[in-house]
């Protein structure tokens, strides 16, 4: 897939919905004066066009070559303006917000008791809902109209002011930290990738309690515990103790449901809280916790109060299949899954403009995971080639890895010899080039290399030193994480057993749940 340019006012004009379309023409049509003006025809031919393309604009005359730069920006600000005063994007924070900026206007009109009465109600609002941020803003404002506007209460509301404003800054000071220390360590996971020795360990544990500011839990109001709990998520991920990561994946989730009005305020946290919950759960091969998570995500997600918007559409599409899949392998119930494949691609589609590569690739490896599982390897193969052949695809090498020896695994169990052949040396070639190659990848390939050299009737006996070789690392702190990837141990297994890969797996999945 190419990586074409795309304008971003077009972008925006097709994200719209019908009804915001709608809207957008009530609020410019509002005056008479804008019914023929120029940015209203630039949206509706945009609104018609298929793709952009700067020529038949220019063709229709609407606007020259020179003035065309400052009509877009014209038209994409009133966009932005008649979306922000869509009723479905007024939540409480776009309401603070607001408050503020009409306690500034009244402000400077030297209306001064009108805006401290508002500020006082939009500061109330702030703290209920956890918005310190924008709290602390407010308390500035009150100082400054304060020391302007003289009452007999000045004395007291100095001091009130001085201890919120400290107090507020000390909450946003520890949020700021912990925030700043949730991202640096998911920038290190993308750069360097998870722990793969004591060393890392050593190093990514000096680097955390270096970083982690003092706390007191008890002291901690909401948004800085959510914080808290990503941060110490990140680092269970980054040493790999999937342990670690369900305890606080499990402690952000329940931060949400011990304060529900907060699930539709922060929708986007709610829903990454609980995909990191359940990826634990995948990690750890929890299914019954799995499945109840699952559900009780998906029926808040479907409820009339929860918010709707692209944003979150997008997100909870992603996240919902990605682990229904997910339970299908748990539970080995690959063709129970297949519904998920039409579903998938349709949500591919239509959110392509709101999700990454990367996720979308993951999405088609797990696909061709599910038809692996299935036995239909040839439909496999199709979905692997989606991530191999994606040459502008900028992402964490190790599903790529993956992506390519299931490749291999597939083309065998297809009977693609000559294929087979060819997708070896391009494998091989691709992995002398990784630097961490882990060491079950290493065993696979050396496996598949010297498959033309085995005799059919020897084939067994190499299958059983392949998994006795790789039984050692399924424990292993720094290599178990390739099976979950790629479940070789389950397909040695079925070859072992004369059984469908499905069947092993689903024995496995009954034996955790006893």
């Amino acid at each position: 897939m190419t990586n074409v340019h795309k304008d971003a006012l077009f972008v925006l004009v097709k994200s719209l919905s019908k009804s915001e379309k709608r809207q957008f023409k009530l609020y410019v049509g509002r005056l008479g004066v804008n019914t023929d003006a120029k940015f209203i025809a630039l949206f509706n031919l945009m609104d018609k066009m298929k793709a952009y393309n700067e020529k038949t604009i220019l063709d229709n005359g609407i606007v020259t070559k020179s003035q065309l730069s400052n009509l877009k920006a014209h038209l994409y600000k009133q966009i932005l303006i008649s979306l922000r005063l869509n009723p479905v994007n007024q939540n409480i924070r776009v309401q603070i917000r607001e408050q503020l900026d009409f306690a500034t206007i009244l402000y400077q009109k030297g209306l001064y008791k009108q805006s401290l009465k508002i500020l006082d109600k939009a500061k109330n609002t702030a703290i209920e809902n956890e918005e310190k941020n924008v709290a602390y803003e407010i308390v500035e404002l009150e100082k400054i109209i304060e020391t302007q506007y003289i009452t007999r209460s000045i004395p007291h509301r100095a001091d009130e002011l001085a201890i919120q404003a400290k107090e507020l800054s000390a909450h946003n000071v520890m949020t700021s930290k912990l925030s700043n220390l949730s991202l640096q360590l998911y920038g290190l996971m993308l750069k360097v990738g998870y722990a793969r020795s004591d060393e890392d360990i050593k190093r990514i544990k000096k680097y955390f309690e270096k970083q982690l500011p003092k706390y007191k839990i008890e002291d901690l109001g909401f948004r800085e515990k959510l914080w808290l709990y990503k941060a110490y998520l990140w680092y269970s991920f980054l040493i790999q103790d999937f342990l670690s990561c369900y305890k606080y994946a499990s402690k952000w989730v329940d931060l949400f449901y011990e304060n529900k009005e907060m699930i539709y305020l922060n929708p986007v946290f709610f829903l990454k809280g609980n995909h990191y919950l359940l990826e634990s759960l995948f990690f750890v091969k929890y299914s019954s916790q799995f499945r109840e998570t699952l559900g009780k995500l998906e029926s808040i997600v479907e409820t009339k109060e929860f918010p709707k918007n692209d944003n979150i559409s997008s997100l909870a599409f992603l996240y919902i299949n990605s682990n229904k899949l997910n339970l299908h392998f748990l539970e080995g119930t690959f063709k129970r899954g297949l519904y998920l494949v039409k579903i998938i691609e349709y949500g591919i589609n239509k959110h392509r403009d709101r999700i990454d590569e990367h996720h979308i690739m993951l999405l088609y490896y797990k696909i061709a995971c599910l038809y692996f599982g299935m036995g239909d390897n040839k439909t496999c193969i199709q979905y692997l080639k989606k991530i191999i052949n994606n040459k502008n695809l900028k992402m964490r090498e190790d599903l790529m890895c993956f992506a390519r020896v299931l490749s291999l695994v597939a083309h065998y169990e297809a009977g693609m010899d000559y294929h087979l052949e060819v997708q070896l040396k391009s494998t091989y070639k691709f992995l002398l080039k990784m630097d961490d190659l882990h060491a079950v990848q290493k065993e696979m390939i050396k496996f598949l290399r010297n498959l033309g050299n085995i005799y059919p009737h020897e084939l067994r006996q190499e299958f059983q030193k392949l998994h006795t070789e790789l039984k050692k690392y399924e424990d292993h702190p720094y290599e178990k994480r390739a099976f979950l990837y790629l479940d070789i141990i389950s397909w040695l297994e079925s070859h072992l057993q004369d059984k469908p890969v499905a069947i092993i797996i689903q024995e496995k999945a009954k034996q955790l749940t006893r």
